[in-house]
């Protein structure tokens, strides 16, 4: 049995203008050192015997501040989807420059891939489960710290669940928060999910909810 910790890194500016961050190394806010740092004294009974991280920065950051004292191993595999030519990008900026590929993203198709490097939703699926399968057979029966993003938490909720690729996210991945899973016998199992308590008295953290459900919601009640 293998013992997993799996938080998402702490918040960015980004975060808090709705934009497709994917694979663009973004830096945390001051928002996000704090709860990175809340997440420490969190932490900071926890025994660990490896901590990964998602190479990016907002991920890698979050892991040296809340996992000071161990050693962060970066791992690619642990990235966030690729958005291709949104990344960086809001839904306003979307729809004005791109309103065809807004289209298809609303659909939640799980085999469409954006152009510009995209990766569809099972692609990005069958990346973070070898993800987990290569971090469970070097680390089998070991307590692992993982810190990664929004996007991987929800590829290991619908694994865990037995849950459709297509359509949007169903979970609450908070900036930060604490996840516990088992893997046992090529299974995987949540024992907690969205453990945030830490984050009390921290400004209210953003939305959520897929950008494109949220905005498509917006542009509805706007009617």
């Amino acid at each position: 049995m293998t013992e997993l910790y799996v938080m998402r890194h702490g918040e960015t500016d980004w975060n808090r203008q709705h934009r497709f961050q994917g694979q663009i190394d973004v830096p945390l806010n001051a928002a996000g050192r704090a709860q990175a740092q809340r997440l420490a004294r969190r932490l900071v009974d926890e025994s660990f015997d490896v901590v990964v991280a998602s190479d990016l920065l907002r991920a890698r950051t979050t892991a040296e501040l809340a996992a000071a004292g161990h050693t962060v191993v970066c791992e690619p595999l642990w990235r966030e989807q690729s958005f291709g030519v949104l990344e960086g990008l809001n839904a306003a900026t979307i729809i004005d420059r791109h309103p065809d590929l807004w289209t298809q993203w609303l659909l939640h198709d799980a085999d469409y891939a954006l152009p510009g490097g995209g990766e569809s939703v099972r692609m990005f699926h069958a990346r973070v489960l070898d993800a987990l399968q290569c971090l469970a057979h070097r680390h089998g029966g070991a307590r692992i710290a993982v810190f990664t993003h929004g996007g991987v938490l929800d590829m290991l909720w619908r694994a865990a669940r037995e849950e459709p690729l297509h359509g949007p996210r169903r979970c609450e991945i908070p900036n930060t928060g604490i996840n516990r899973l088992r893997w046992r016998d090529g299974t995987l199992e949540i024992l907690q999910w969205a453990d945030a308590a830490h984050l009390e008295g921290l400004p209210e953290q953003p939305d959520t909810t897929p950008l494109g459900v949220r905005a498509e919601t917006a542009r509805l009640d706007a009617r």
